[in-house]
């Protein structure tokens, strides 16, 4: 038997701020959605994400609170070095919130660091 990692699930307090904010990222998500309590897509490399409205988890986990700091960051590969600087501009420009602006990594990496709209660290990284 294989166990494999498949899905990523985002707990979203504004589903439609998170959904936005992602699709910003270039990911497919279906627009008319933004009301619902769950929504998935599968990514271009067959990872799939989905959107849990932090109500929907609630009504599952009752005992559920909103975490406090962060324990798992998601990452964005970039085709360059250049696309890092132009999405983190776009997504600064579209009114999320920076926590590292555009870098060289000392690992050989172009690097930038923004929030979702959940607070969430949300990476973007191409290879120098």
């Amino acid at each position: 038997m294989a166990v494999l990692p498949d899905m990523i699930g985002i707990v979203a307090k504004d589903m439609g701020a998170s959904l936005r904010f992602y699709r910003l990222l270039g990911l497919a998500v279906p627009e008319g959605v933004e009301e619902e309590n769950y929504v998935e897509v599968t990514s271009p490399n067959g990872y799939r994400i989905s959107w849990n409205s932090a109500e929907m988890i609630k009504s599952i986990l009752p005992e559920w609170q909103d975490p406090i700091g962060h324990k798992i960051e998601l990452a964005f590969k970039c085709d360059s070095p250049d696309e890092v600087d132009t999405i983190y501009q776009q997504l600064i420009e579209a009114g999320n919130k920076s926590c590292k602006e555009p870098w060289d990594a000392f690992w050989g990496q172009r690097y930038a660091i923004v929030y979702d709209p959940d607070e969430n660290p949300i990476s973007l990284f191409a290879s120098l």
